[in-house]
């Protein structure tokens, strides 16, 4: 049994079984991984992949078991090299982080140039996903840090820890009416229930907090429009299809003159963002440093004692009554 056979089958499953698309992103050739695969159940006395021909059907029970296992150790094996980086060249190396349009586009770019600055010769990498796509990758070894608010109970083979609080806005064209109910006094759920919304799609980005607050109000809400990207919920509210509600962050003072951005923070239970990584993870300095740089309260003592807790609930715990920055 070869290191190399078992990167095979795990990138070969992770490739749709596509054996061709799987050689090119190795930069090899597709006979030479067909028959290291064919070598390997020889060797194991097993099918790890069912056939129709020369193609590949699914993955037996017993290559599922086998797969995730050798993703295990292709993980150990690069832990093992992240060791090895960390004492021969701390300041080189690569991050490579899941995370959902929202806090790629508001949340992390300055923290990114920052980043880059400290730390030219490390590579990033940003994927931008469903909150179940952030876990799958996260979860697989994929990327080193998942950044995610809804979903959480997706994370739970994660170490999860908060980052920050954040409140959502009403967003409206200028001269809305909602407007001059704004210019009397605060907003209330029945007045923004009067008219379509252009929101999340249920499950990004504190979608679920939206929910709740309409439900516990009895009101049933007209939602007109969804969307994972915010900047296309701005576009349409801008078409005047409904009232937008959104992170507060997301909104530009320059590039959103146009809009007017309501404060909702009292019509919405705020929502927590998230930070994680794989237990198991060797954290060299730079991912200590990008997430304090994230988060600032999330020192080097309280990433160990988050790293050291044994279950999700002890590590909820540990945060508990914890002063959370507000965004």
């Amino acid at each position: 049994m070869k290191l190399q056979q078992l990167r095979y089958i795990w990138e070969v499953a992770h490739h749709d079984l596509n054996v061709s698309a799987t050689a090119q992103s190795l930069f090899t050739s597709q006979p030479g991984i067909s028959k290291q695969i064919r070598l390997l159940e020889d060797e194991l006395d097993v099918e790890i992949f069912a056939r129709s021909g020369k193609h590949l059907t699914h993955v037996t029970q017993v290559g599922e078991v086998i797969i995730e296992m050798a993703g295990e150790i292709l993980r150990e094996v690069n832990a093992i090299k992240q060791v090895a980086q960390e004492y021969s060249n701390e300041r080189e190396g690569s991050l490579r982080i899941a995370t959902t349009h929202t806090q790629a586009r508001y949340a992390l770019p300055e923290i990114i140039r920052d980043f880059r600055l400290d730390y030219p010769d490390v590579s990033l990498h940003m994927n931008q996903g469903s909150p179940e796509q952030i876990a799958e990758l996260a979860a697989s070894g994929e990327v080193d840090f998942a950044i995610a608010t809804e979903g959480l109970e997706l994370f739970q083979d994660l170490v999860m820890m908060p980052c920050y609080r954040w409140n959502r806005a009403v967003v409206v064209p200028q001269g809305h009416p909602l407007c001059d109910s704004a210019r009397s006094g605060p907003l209330n759920l029945e007045e923004v229930a009067q008219f379509p919304l252009v929101t999340y799609v249920f499950g990004f980005t504190g979608r679920s907090r939206l929910d709740e607050a309409f439900q516990v109000g009895g009101l049933q809400p007209n939602v007109a429009f969804t969307a994972t990207d915010t900047d296309v919920i701005k576009t349409y509210v801008r078409l005047g299809v409904g009232v937008g509600i959104i992170a507060h962050m997301a909104l530009d003072t320059v590039q959103d003159a146009d809009l007017v951005a309501l404060d909702a923070s009292h019509l919405f239970e705020p929502s927590i963002t998230h930070i994680g990584f794989r237990k198991g993870t060797f954290l060299r300095r730079y991912m200590r440093d990008f997430i304090t740089a994230f988060a600032p309260h999330l020192d080097d003592e309280l990433v160990n004692q988050a790293v050291a807790c044994k279950t999700a609930k002890e590590r909820i715990a540990l945060f508990d009554g914890l002063e959370l920055p507000v965004r």
